[in-house]
């Protein structure tokens, strides 16, 4: 199925012990890519965010970029450099990681900001089973009310972080095949 839509590499977002929890069946003519995004082992910065909940919501992706653009990065290079053809790229819930990355692939496109975001509330919309732990319940109501409790909404966070992204500063740290890749969408897109 995969391949008949012109996947031809599966780019894993998630941290490695979540790989072995629950490994992915990828197909043996699929590149299997794997780029940890997180970064767990930056406690200092996780801190923070896994003690307020936040881990979960906008909030923490322009601090995550600033902190840790590297991890952003590498997630972009093992794009530009998976092999010709498509490339699926997932996560646990579709919402952060996932969600982040797309958000920086759709604005690296030239996609217009409401779209981008259109696209964003479409991942959320399904993401009941994004779970923040620490005693608080699941799901977007309750990364809703954590928003909420703050002022915002996933919408505004989002957008707010939308605002704040510099994708040229990331693709500044990519070698320039790899920066020119992404920016015609893997040879997709007109150069220019």
């Amino acid at each position: 199925m995969l391949r008949a839509l012109g996947v031809r590499s599966v780019l894993d977002l998630r941290q490695p012990a979540e790989r072995q929890a629950h490994r992915a069946a990828i197909p043996p003519d699929l590149a299997d890519l794997h780029v940890d995004h997180d970064g767990l082992e930056h406690a200092a910065f996780w801190a923070g965010y896994w003690d307020s909940g936040l881990v979960g919501t906008p909030l923490y992706y322009l601090p995550h970029l600033a902190a840790l653009p590297e991890r952003t990065v590498a997630v972009l290079s093992a794009m530009a450099t998976a092999p010709a053809g498509g490339v699926l790229l997932h996560c646990a819930g579709g919402r952060d990681r996932t969600g982040l990355i797309a958000a920086i692939l759709l604005r690296i496109a030239g996609v217009e900001d409401d779209a981008i975001v259109a696209d964003y509330l479409e991942s959320i919309a399904n993401a009941d089973a994004l779970a923040l732990g620490h005693g608080r319940p699941s799901g977007e109501p309750a990364v809703a009310a954590l928003l909420a409790e703050r002022g915002t909404t996933s919408e505004h966070a989002f957008r707010a972080f939308l605002a704040g992204l510099d994708v040229e500063a990331l693709l500044a740290r990519l070698p320039e095949a790899e920066a020119a890749a992404l920016r015609t969408w893997r040879g997709a897109l007109p150069a220019g």
